[in-house]
């Protein structure tokens, strides 16, 4: 761990940020004005209460003066704000433009910059981030002897083997170089993480670059005054991951892909792409002229910074049945590396299993290697998990947003849709942010099913009951039941109990928004759930077996 004043400033010089160096009686660009400039920092945080002896604070975010009032106690060296705060502590002040990226560039200084020692990927998208991250690990730690770390909405494992829940999509940039350091240590040579639109928001990953980035899709989300005011916002701060990578992993349907293809260019990233064909007979031919059709196939042929763009190509079984695919590479010409089922249901995860493969490929996974088959493997709690007893089968899921509701209806509409279920949403919205979400949910979802159940979920201020009632003015068709159960296990306890009584025809159960979660965010805090996923299973399969013995 080697940081100190001097090199920090130094390192802030260089990329424009640096204003002064503050001190009780100085204002000077020289940090060997001040003593002990050439001692390293004991430790970094942002937080004042951690703050030890010789060691530097970051004050970001909601920082408030009073926050430093008897820091000199705790010995703190200094301290790197947009203000300074010389009539608080005796400490130095690093004052810079821009705190946050300030913060990433010193932090990954001072843990040593573990990202040149490990490959690093990184993927975003609107939906599928976390499956394709599971699958890229599965695939890499197959390969490697578990040397694979992931950072994930869901989980961080630091070690290819144990598994702890996560906080953050993308951790700030200090927990992320701090973990970093931790899974190089643990010997990982690869890191697989999940890139939020937040993360290039508020630069939680300024100055990290990806061996390989990934574009999955991108539909509006994430829209509300303290996330992004415009999806332009949005699509703007998911596009930074194309020149920040070495090479793109880039979904040939995603929205927008021309824009995307062209900030490739500029940046000089090369790109491969992946597709999911709808039917069975594969993707067209790859040597056909792209001008002429608009087929999945012939995106093969574009190119990209003057080389042949390589496309991989998830094609369903002809058996329906099944959840099996086969998988392929266009490249000169189709070439088939194997088939592939799935733990995960839904055309949507064959979709993220291309996208890993392509992701696996890049970095030099043998097409015959049997570390790809890894990812038939994996399941994730509380992404489509499915529960069943009797006439009724439920799903949990994270879906959360319009595209992602409106996948999974495709999937009970493939896989069930013959038998004409009964389909029961239980759902609510997130508080505070993401207001389009609400309405969003509801359109996707009211005219393909028959009951709408509106829960709690996370909130920071909002009343539960005030988000409820506004998805619940928004169930415009006759034909669809619509109610409130505040309670979630009271919610999809209703779901259950309604679904029993109808015994003449398939029952389905669609519960989202809070997968395998053990909290419920409420003002703020969190107060402890046992999960969706563990309520369907106490709810409706163990119960329904208590019934039979």
């Amino acid at each position: 761990m080697a940081l100190t004043l001097a090199s920090a400033t130094q390192l802030l010089e260089r990329n424009g940020l640096l204003r002064e160096l503050i001190g009780e009686d100085r204002w000077t660009l020289d940090p060997y004005s001040f003593e002990g400039a050439d001692t390293n920092f004991t430790d970094i945080t942002y937080d004042t209460r951690k703050v030890e002896s010789g060691g530097l604070l970051f004050c970001k975010g909601r920082f408030r003066a009073e926050f430093l009032d008897g820091i000199d106690a705790s010995g703190l060296s200094a301290y790197v704000a947009e203000t300074p705060y010389a009539d608080r502590t005796r400490a130095v002040g690093i004052i810079v433009n821009d705190v946050r990226k300030a913060m990433s560039l010193l932090a990954a200084e001072f843990f040593s910059r573990p990202q040149d020692s490990m490959t690093i990927v990184g993927i975003t998208g609107t939906k599928g981030k976390t499956t394709t991250a599971y699958f890229v690990q599965s695939i890499l730690n197959a390969f490697s002897g578990k040397k694979a770390a992931l950072f994930s909405s869901v989980d961080n494992c630091l070690d290819g083997v144990h598994y702890q829940e996560s906080d953050l999509t993308t951790p700030e940039s200090l927990d992320l170089f701090r973990m970093m350091r931790a899974a190089l240590d643990n010997g990982m040579r690869y890191l697989v993480m999940e890139v939020s639109s937040q993360a290039y928001k508020v630069d939680r990953v300024y100055g990290l670059h990806f061996d390989v980035g990934a574009f999955l899709n991108i539909s509006p989300d994430h829209i509300s005054p303290i996330e992004h005011p415009t999806f332009e916002d949005y699509l703007f701060c998911k596009r930074q991951i194309v020149r920040n990578s070495s090479h793109l992993v880039l979904g040939s349907d995603c929205a927008h892909a021309d824009l995307i293809r062209e900030d490739a260019k500029a940046a000089s990233t090369t790109v491969s792409e992946f597709a999911l064909e709808e039917s069975a007979c594969g993707p067209s031919d790859p040597s056909a002229d792209s001008s002429t059709g608009s087929s999945t196939g012939s995106s093969a042929l574009r190119s990209s910074n003057g080389t042949g763009l390589t496309t991989v190509f998830a094609v369903p079984s002809s058996d329906e049945e099944t959840e099996k695919y086969s998988v392929l590479v266009s490249h000169a010409s189709l070439t088939k590396i194997g088939d592939f089922e799935l733990s995960i249901e839904g055309a949507f995860n064959a979709a993220n299993a291309a996208a890993a493969i392509a992701i696996a490929l890049h970095l030099g996974i043998p097409q015959e290697s049997e570390a790809l088959h890894a990812l038939e493997q994996v399941r994730i709690q509380g992404r489509m998990e499915r529960f069943s007893s009797g006439n009724t089968v439920a799903y949990v899921d994270y879906a959360h947003n319009f595209a992602s509701v409106t996948a999974l209806l495709d999937f009970v509409d493939h896989k069930y849709g013959a038998l004409h279920p009964r389909i029961t949403l239980v759902t609510g919205s997130a508080g505070n942010k993401a207001y389009d979400r609400r309405r969003e949910i509801v359109e996707a979802a009211q005219h393909r099913i028959a009951r709408f159940i509106f829960t709690e979920e996370d909130t920071d201020t909002e009343p539960h009951v005030d988000i409820c009632r506004q998805m619940l003015s928004y169930v415009s068709d006759p034909d669809v039941k619509a109610g409130i159960v505040m309670g979630r296990t009271e919610a999809i306890a209703a779901a259950i109990d309604e679904c029993r009584e109808r015994t003449d025809g398939l029952n389905v159960i669609l519960i989202i928004g809070k997968g395998e979660e053990r909290w419920i965010k409420d003002t703020g805090r969190h107060k402890p759930y046992e999960g969706d996923d563990s309520a369907v299973e106490r709810l409706l399969v163990d119960a329904d077996r208590r019934e039979e013995n």
